[in-house]
Order: C-alpha cells, then sequence, then structure tokens
C-alpha cells in the first residue's frame, strides 16, 4: 500500500496489525482519485473508520486542505498517526479515536467536502454511517460527496431523506458508491440565500 500521487507520492503506508481492516487496494484509490479529480484540491475530508488512513492521507498528498481521521481500534489510530509521520501530512489532520455513529450523532464542527466510509466488512456499519450522514444537514458541503467502500455483496437497499447516489464502481472486491445532496435540497438552500 503505497500513496500513489501528490506531495507523499510513492510513500509505503504502515498496515494496522491484524485482519481488522478493510484497507482499499492501490487500483480502487487511483481510480477513485481519478474520479475525483481537482475537486480535492483545497478540500475538508472526513475518513471515517480510517484504518490505515490511505484514503484521507491520498486526499492530502494531492491537496486536500485538511482531513479529519476517525477511528475506534486503538491500533488503527496508532497507524493512521504513523503514516502521517512518514509522509510528513500531519500538520493538516487530526486523529480521534472515537466511535463513528457517536460523531455522527452530533452536529458537525464545520461540513466535510468528501465523507469517506469503510467500515469493516459484513456488519451492516456502512449503511448506519451513511444514514447518519443523510440525516443530519451540515456533514456535506453543498457540493460535497459521501463515498462508501463495501464489498459488493454488502449491497443494499437505501432509503436517504437528502443524500441520493450519483455513481457507483466496482474494482475487484471494492464497490465505491457515491452519494451527493438531492438536487431538491440544494435547489432549497439557493433559494434560502
Amino acid at each position: 500500500m503505497r500513496v500513489i500521487a501528490g506531495s507523499a507520492r510513492g510513500r509505503r503506508l504502515k498496515s494496522v496489525p491484524g485482519d481488522t481492516t478493510r484497507p482499499i487496494t492501490d487500483r480502487a484509490k487511483e481510480a477513485l482519485f481519478s474520479i475525483l479529480g481537482g475537486s480535492i484540491e483545497d478540500a475538508r475530508v472526513l475518513d471515517l473508520f480510517a484504518g490505515t488512513g490511505a484514503v484521507g492521507i491520498e486526499a492530502l498528498s494531492r491537496g486536500a486542505a485538511w482531513c479529519d481521521f476517525v477511528d475506534l481500534a486503538p491500533s488503527a489510530v496508532r497507524t493512521v498517526r504513523e503514516n502521517l509521520e512518514l509522509t510528513g501530512l500531519g500538520s493538516r489532520a487530526a486523529v480521534m479515536r472515537r466511535d463513528a455513529f457517536q460523531l455522527l450523532g452530533a452536529p458537525p464542527p464545520k461540513a466535510y467536502d468528501l465523507v469517506y466510509i469503510a467500515p469493516p466488512q459484513y456488519r451492516g456499519w456502512w449503511l448506519r454511517a451513511l444514514l447518519g450522514v443523510d440525516s443530519a444537514p451540515g456533514w456535506l458541503s453543498p457540493q460535497g460527496l459521501a463515498i462508501v467502500q463495501i464489498a459488493p455483496r454488502e449491497e443494499a437497499a437505501v432509503s436517504l431523506e437528502r443524500l441520493e447516489e450519483v455513481d457507483r464502481r466496482k474494482y475487484g472486491g471494492v464497490r465505491l458508491l457515491f452519494y451527493a445532496q438531492t438536487q431538491d435540497r440544494m435547489d432549497a438552500g439557493q433559494e434560502a440565500r
């Protein structure tokens, strides 16, 4: 696992000991950031269930302004901190040992341009986290995206109030689901201004 592009390009990232995390493959990560393109520049990122921190670190390396990394596992938090030190990107990041669902249950301090959700597989946590982002306006900036990383067989029907699926991609055993605010919500927000 490595940083693919940007200021920390080529740096190898440490893995979280054990098998409790679901690291993104380099192929899927490269495709993800190709899709995001220049929208990551100056973005605020929330990396939920951060694991190694590979997605948030890639975003920082490519010019994101800030990334909050959240994971409850002490080994993951330690690994993210070590990876930030290895890449020299820690000055634009905060690492929190917190329960993602408790975090999503509180009002966000500031909107994010990208919320990345990649919990441990086969527990249904991705849906619970996505519903948390959907239920609280303010987690996503008006043009922000919530992106879910799951195994294809984890897919389930989703009924959302504020978000809608805008894209989906499959890379081997990785499925990426992209959600944005519904156009109705965005139109209502612009009329209120």
